[in-house]
């Protein structure tokens, strides 16, 4: 009687670096705790690696060393060496690749972001740069508006508008670093301004121009001479006709008189 030979059908998978390892996986779950369990686990992670360095080149150019991306990604693929079970009917690929992008994401998320932007930002932001480069590759000539980049993104214009702003958190940049444009030695720090002191002069002015108006003629000539002419007592004295002393104690209760009116009234 003839025999018939049956072709052995070779698991097919996307990519040439994923490789057939479903027997190793249903080992790996029926050993216990030991060396033989970590050699074999070590040789699982050996051999999906090369896909793991392939997630972590997806990250490129965006802040981060393909270096420390494959760093991240590797550890995103022991976490799934480790909680992979075969016996739910997935395959590692399906189960990996999800792992390894979350970790990868969440290294971006906690460890570069130069402010602290809430998640849904942060989401709004990958979904504004996705439609700028989608609409950059089509070639449509000048860049993208706010409400081009909305209807591509499938935001409102609000959303997009804060993912816009969400693109410029990602990197700080120095007080110190230089300005562009100026001369050497000119840097960031020296465009800031800084609290104009007359600021607190003028607010107090404001607050006591209606007890000044309060004041008897007298008492507000006195003070006008003395604050506002910066006449010496002994001048304001001679020219109203009375005692340097009498100036001196005038000034005095007014000037009391008026702290305590200011103070109240801003109580």
């Amino acid at each position: 009687m003839p025999t018939t030979a049956v072709a052995t059908r070779t698991p097919r998978h996307d990519h040439h670096d994923a490789p057939d390892t479903a027997a190793d996986f249903r080992k790996l779950c029926s050993l216990p705790h030991g060396p033989e369990r970590d050699e074999l686990r070590q040789k699982l992670v050996s051999a999906w690696l090369p896909m793991a360095e392939r997630l972590a080149g997806r990250f490129r150019n965006r802040g981060e060393s393909y270096e420390d991306l494959t760093q991240v990604a590797a550890l995103g693929l022991v976490k799934a060496v480790n909680r992979y079970d075969p016996k739910r009917g997935n395959a590692f690929e399906s189960y990996a690749i999800p792992t390894i992008n979350g970790e990868i994401k969440r290294h971006f998320r906690d460890h570069l972001w130069a402010l602290h932007v809430p998640r849904s930002v942060q989401d709004l932001r990958n979904r504004v740069r996705a439609a700028q480069q989608e609409l950059a590759g089509t070639g449509a000539g000048p860049a993208p508006t706010v409400e081009e980049i909305a209807d591509q993104a499938g935001l409102t214009v609000d959303e997009a508008r804060r993912g816009l702003t969400a693109l410029n958190s990602f990197k700080t940049l120095s007080l110190d670093a230089g300005h562009p444009g100026g001369e050497d030695g000119y840097s960031l720090i020296d465009t800031l301004g800084s609290r104009e002191p007359a600021l607190d002069i003028a607010i107090d002015r404001e607050a006591v121009k209606p007890c000044l108006r309060a004041l008897p003629e007298r008492e507000r000539t006195i003070l006008y001479m003395r604050f506002f002419n910066d006449m010496t007592q002994s001048r304001i004295a001679e020219q109203l006709g009375i005692s340097q002393m009498h100036v001196s104690r005038l000034i005095s209760r007014c000037c009391e008189q008026l702290r305590n009116e200011v103070l109240q009234d801003a109580a």
